[in-house]
């Protein structure tokens, strides 16, 4: 589920010609579930209708104190208390002048000074303008009240010069407002470490041993973690997926000794550490500096044992720390999650198993069973990896409140 659903957006357009954009990112808003009131500058209504944005908002698009002749009125105090947050999106160069500064001479700054929610700018003009000293020290000082500036993009722009200046993409304001909505207290500046994805085990410089994992389940953590408020270090082994938010440090991994070396480094650091990755069991013991032409009917590989890099870190364990494993199992699998509770001295397992259908490598979704240390087992049914990484994130920070009580 959306962290957007059921929210109030106001969403403010200004007069720019990134105006059209609005369309789609109201679209998407409702789409996700949110209650979405446009308010327009008389400016905006040159670049798009007003007509279009109240279809798809399902809401009259708003730009006048007074409705009509009988004296109704559109109400600023109401409608900044009714926002869960404001989002002024395109924000020119004279709009954030005039929230910055204070002026109030229509109804979209008469409810910016009136809103008590978080406020959100999408800045759009050419890249001249928003390079321009007055610019930069009105976003400053925007920050400076505890706003938030979702950053213009780098592109074409409407002069025709190439440069930043452009307004976010729609997908783009979306996910800002996700991550500002997903913010849970409990996790500020708490610190999260998680390792993901597969090791490659070198058996010469062209050949490795290795697993089917991708690494989607540790970055879903990843992100969900992120939007979350926590500071994320992910550790990951070799995966063709993107980082899944700026605010995420990755440390690029190959081998499990890497892996042992790279969260050794981190785990004092860590509040919370999830053990996510897929990491060799064993390597092979010779690895070839050369490689290995085929010439046996019969190859053997001499293979040594990894080490355990949960299980060794378990046992530095310190109090304030949370730890969380997985197991994916084929076979008596929740004796042999149970059984790696306590010899990795972990707070919480996290089972998947082969067996069932939608769970496990490669697929977009998993169904787990999350057992505690206590033994309290917690079941989900198969959901997107992006909702079962929200799933052990509570549970996680039911963990942490509990400790903070004890």
């Amino acid at each position: 589920m959306s962290a957007l659903k059921q929210k109030k957006i106001i969403v403010g357009v200004s007069g720019s010609i990134a105006a059209y954009k609005v369309a789609m990112l109201v679209r998407l808003l409702v789409k996700l579930g949110a209650e979405v009131q446009v308010i327009m500058t008389q400016a905006a209504k040159d670049f798009i209708a007003p007509l279009t944005l109240a279809t798809l908002s399902k809401r009259a698009a708003l730009s006048e104190f007074v409705k009509n002749d009988a004296g109704e009125w559109n109400n600023h105090v109401e409608l900044g208390l009714w926002a869960d947050a404001l989002l002024i999106a395109p924000a020119t160069a004279h709009t954030l002048s005039k929230c910055a500064n204070g002026t109030c001479n229509d109804l979209l700054t008469a409810v910016y000074l009136s809103a008590r929610c978080p406020v959100l700018f999408a800045p759009a003009m050419d890249l001249d303008m928003y390079q321009h000293p007055s610019t930069v020290e009105n976003l400053q000082k925007l920050q400076r009240y505890g706003h938030q500036i979702i950053a213009a993009e780098h592109g074409e722009l409407a002069s025709g010069l190439e440069g930043t200046g452009r307004m976010a993409e729609p997908e783009n304001i979306v996910l800002a407002l996700e991550r500002h909505f997903s913010q849970i207290a409990a996790l500020k500046n708490k610190n999260i470490l998680i390792t993901a994805g597969p090791t490659q085990e070198a058996i010469d410089p062209v050949r490795y041993l290795s697993n089917h994992s991708t690494g989607k389940m540790g970055y879903a953590m990843a992100r969900a973690f992120a939007w979350a408020g926590a500071n994320v270090t992910l550790v990951s082994g070799p995966t063709a997926l993107p980082l899944p938010d700026p605010n995420v440090r990755r440390i690029s991994v190959r081998s499990a000794q890497e892996m042992y070396a790279a969260t050794q480094a981190e785990f004092g650091r860590a509040d919370v550490i999830i053990w996510s990755a897929a990491v060799a069991d064993y390597t092979p013991a010779h690895p070839a500096d050369h490689k290995i032409k085929k010439k046996e009917s019969f190859f053997n590989i001499e293979l040594t044992k990894t080490v355990d890099i949960a299980a060794t870190l378990g046992q530095q364990k310190q109090p304030h720390q949370l730890l969380v494993g997985f197991a994916l199992e084929t076979n008596n699998e929740f004796e042999n999650a149970v059984g790696k509770i306590k010899s990795k001295n972990l707070d919480l397992i996290v089972l998947n198993s082969l067996n069932d259908k939608g769970a496990g490598f490669a697929h977009d979704t998993n169904k787990i069973t999350v057992i505690e240390a206590n033994g309290v087992v917690h079941l989900f049914e198969l959901k997107s990896k992006n909702e079962v990484a929200k799933d052990i994130l509570q549970l996680v920070v039911s963990q942490i409140m509990s400790k903070q009580k004890s």
